[in-house]
């Protein structure tokens, strides 16, 4: 496969093909992802799970993923509790670790890091997110997500209108997704954002050039008008660097908001985390109960897909559809209690695990 061995740095690396093929790959390795069969591709596989910077979706995500297809798990959770705090370099906790592993995904908040990281080792090195830079991961993720919303649909991706919305300057989720959203074709990207934290004029004139429509404002009400995708970022505040952009009241997502502006068939997303506090500008927790809301179908997803990830970049891809098994364990029909009802444990057409992983 053609991500055997590779490093994951960046959303740069893919091409249209490698998506079709790693979400195809998700889709089979779904089953197991959401516990309904298991798998031990990857039993006796280790890997070294460092995180530099504060995480709970990406990091257990990641170790989720690993564990569901048999392998093992190392981490650290904060950049004090390794010898970087003694005065190690990048490089040599790099060397190190990928000794006793198999795969590395790394936090961190310098955006050069990670390449430190892969430059000290043949191990492969997986980006867990480096500073305001990328997010690759989290980027094939919301994709995965958002192929199968429009396929729900009945729509194709291509062709949509998509508004991103919020700290577009320094969301590197929003970064990488962007960078793969060209790879598709005519669809129209509205940024919506405060001038002092617009999206980086490099992936506007990337979008572009690749034949893609772009457009510029600082009014949510004006931006989400007609979407048909809404992906909604949160004000970066540790990145900020002590500067205070304008960001209004305008700028938090309500259902009414949504009403006024949207369509029935919306697609709502978010890298998470949001900040649901009261006052908080951000994706509102009003919108919960509302079907077209896709954050927690994003996060489950994302199982899935770094399954993907990881069997692709190791190499044992088909083996891993081959090994799956129904699970004998109980799961119910729906995880959260507000989850869309469409939005089952189960495969949409209402086949069991044994069907799934025949």
């Amino acid at each position: 496969m053609p991500l055997l061995g590779r490093h994951i740095l960046s959303s740069e690396q893919f091409e249209r093909g490698d998506l079709d093929q790693l979400f195809a790959l998700a889709d089979r390795l779904r089953p197991a992802a959401r516990g309904l069969a298991s798998c031990r591709v990857l039993e006796g596989a280790v890997l070294a799970s460092l995180f530099f910077e504060p995480s709970t979706r990406t990091r257990l995500s990641f170790e989720s993923a690993f564990a569901k297809l048999g392998g093992s798990v190392i981490s650290t959770s904060s950049g004090d509790a390794t010898s970087v705090s003694k005065g190690e370099s990048l490089a040599d906790t790099s060397r190190v670790v990928s000794g006793y592993s198999d795969v590395l995904v790394v936090r961190h908040p310098a955006e050069p890091a990670l390449r430190e990281f892969a430059g000290a080792t043949r191990v492969p090195v997986i980006n867990g997110g480096n500073g305001a830079g990328e997010h690759p991961t989290q980027a094939l993720l919301d994709l995965y997500t958002l192929e199968r919303e429009c396929a729900r649909l009945g729509t194709p991706l291509d062709g949509r209108r998509i508004a991103l919305v919020g700290d577009l300057r320094h969301g590197r989720t929003v970064h990488s997704l962007v960078r793969l959203l060209s790879l598709y074709r005519d669809l129209t990207l509205v940024c919506v954002s405060p001038a002092a934290l617009r999206m980086p004029a490099d992936l506007l004139a990337l979008c572009a050039a690749r034949g893609h429509r772009v457009e510029e404002t600082d009014r949510p009400d004006t931006g989400l008008r007609n979407a048909d995708v809404v992906y909604a970022t949160r004000l970066q505040r540790e990145r900020l660097g002590g500067e205070s952009p304008e960001y209004g009241e305008e700028f938090r997502i309500t259902g009414a908001l949504v009403d006024a502006c949207c369509h029935e068939g919306t697609v709502l997303m978010h890298p998470l985390r949001r900040d649901t506090r009261p006052g908080a500008i951000d994706l509102d927790p009003d919108l919960d109960a509302d079907p077209r809301l896709a954050v927690f179908r994003q996060t489950d997803g994302g199982v899935a897909v770094r399954m993907a990830l990881f069997a692709s970049v190791l190499g044992v891809a088909e083996e891993a559809v081959a090994a799956l098994r129904p699970a004998g364990w109980y799961r119910p029909e729906q995880i959260g209690v507000q989850d869309a009802p469409f939005h089952r444990v189960r495969d949409l057409d209402g086949a069991g695990p044994e069907a799934a992983v025949r």
